[in-house]
């Protein structure tokens, strides 16, 4: 059903006019608890028509009883799966079923702002975009502190050594800023090479050349694969700066939530992701790559063990024992996913050993109290652990399942071969 009441089909009639039809297709990003608030807040705040196709995947009984319920009531389809999903198969069944002109892929922990969609729609018609992204914000307050206002994407070609390789170059507008901060002039339309999916609408025809979105990106790069198919078939993307919507990632976790965001976030998804995107693309593994594979696992430590040691007396001392058991829970739970499900079989048997090696990477010689062995401990080119994305402190996890519990002369090491060690001050090459 439309919302509004205004008839179906590709245009509608709204505001004494005919303005196209927007099908807005939700789906789970990393968890939900924000499901419930998200939908109200869709609702509350668009005023143009819509129709909402709904993708529940996973969720826990309260919510799906809920959704349910909203779904009788506001008329709005909703497609159920009783197991997790990466977010790109799930848009896949919402954009089959979509008939509009234009889709919005929204997740389900987005707060939306009054006059958002008709500020999108009105972009898209006037700029001839096919891609056209809101100003996306995260937490609270809603609004304010700006995540992503657009980027610059392209891929290079340059000649090493006689070949010709490929790299991605990247840069994101305003992450970091505050919208109260921003002048006037830089809150408008602003052509761009990529925008997020947290949220973003498409003009439908573009799926007719490019395929459906790519299933086999788990986790990661699905909004920069998006937006370079869109360029290479000659179409725009613009950030509407007008239109604000936030994101509420990482915020609020409840234990419903935990196994949906190991799962979503595991190393095999990850490198799973970015392996499938290097090779569609057919670009080098330079520092590009190298970048995220050291953050592997970095989201999970921040949402999942840093509250956890924040309340407990002395937690920091057990964040290296937490870390290493939720890798394991993670790595048991994408592998025995993969083994069940086709859509994540590219990702079995990936693990963050495989990526231990970055450009400049150095390693620290550990002996081990418990045998007297002695192992190596990899770091990148500046001495920094690979994996984690911590740095070189107290509570650092290192690849291989060694962690820092304590700094200086002597430190000491824990290690999954069940050993304490001390770092030597050798180092190699």
């Amino acid at each position: 059903m439309r919302h509004s009441g205004v008839c179906s089909g590709s245009c509608g009639v709204w505001g004494g006019g005919r303005w196209p039809g927007v099908t807005v297709v939700m789906v789970p990003r990393e968890s939900f608890g924000f499901a419930a608030a998200s939908l109200a807040s869709l609702y509350r705040e668009t005023a143009y028509p819509f129709e909402l196709i709904y993708v529940d995947a996973g969720s826990p009984g309260g919510l799906r009883r809920h959704l349910e319920k909203e779904s009788r009531e506001k008329g709005f389809r909703l497609i159920r799966r009783g197991r997790y999903q990466p977010p790109n198969q799930s848009r896949n069944l919402g954009l089959a079923e979509a008939r509009t002109k234009y889709v919005v892929f929204s997740d389900n922990d987005v707060i939306f702002s009054r006059g958002w969609l008709e500020s999108l729609v009105l972009s898209a018609e006037e700029t001839g975009a096919a891609v056209v992204g809101p100003l996306i914000c995260e937490d609270e307050p809603h609004h304010e502190n700006i995540h992503n206002g657009g980027g610059m994407v392209r891929v290079e070609e340059i000649e090493e050594g006689g070949e010709v390789r490929r790299h991605v170059v990247q840069k994101t507008f305003l992450s970091g800023e505050r919208v109260s901060e921003q002048p006037a002039g830089e809150l408008g339309r602003l052509p761009c090479g990529f925008v997020e999916f947290h949220c973003v609408m498409v003009r439908r025809d573009l799926f007719g050349r490019i395929g459906p979105l790519d299933e086999g990106l788990l986790s990661t790069r699905e909004h920069i694969d998006l937006c370079l198919l869109a360029a290479q078939e000659g179409e725009g993307v613009v950030c509407d700066r007008q239109s604000l919507v936030t994101y509420m990632g990482g915020v609020g976790l409840r234990w419903s939530d935990v196994c949906f965001y190991m799962l979503r976030w595991s190393d095999a998804w990850d490198l799973a992701s970015l392996e499938v995107f290097r090779g569609k693309w057919r670009l080098a593994e330079d520092w590009y790559f190298q970048r995220r594979y050291r953050r592997l696992g970095e989201r999970r430590v921040h949402a999942l063990i840093r509250p956890v040691v924040g309340r407990l007396p002395f937690g920091r001392g057990f964040e290296p024992v937490l870390g290493v058991l939720e890798r394991w829970a993670s790595r048991w739970l994408s592998q025995r996913y993969a083994r069940r499900h086709p859509v994540a079989r590219g990702s079995l048997g990936r693990h963050r050993e495989e990526k231990r090696l970055g450009a400049g990477a150095r390693f620290l010689s550990v002996k081990l109290r418990s045998d007297g062995t002695t192992r190596r401990v990899y770091v990148d080119g500046e001495g920094s652990p690979m994996g984690g994305g911590v740095g070189w402190k107290a509570g650092s996890f290192f690849w291989g399942g060694v962690a820092v519990l304590e700094r200086g002369g002597g430190c000491e090491v824990f290690d999954l071969g069940g050993g304490l060690g001390f770092l030597d001050a050798e180092w190699g090459v």
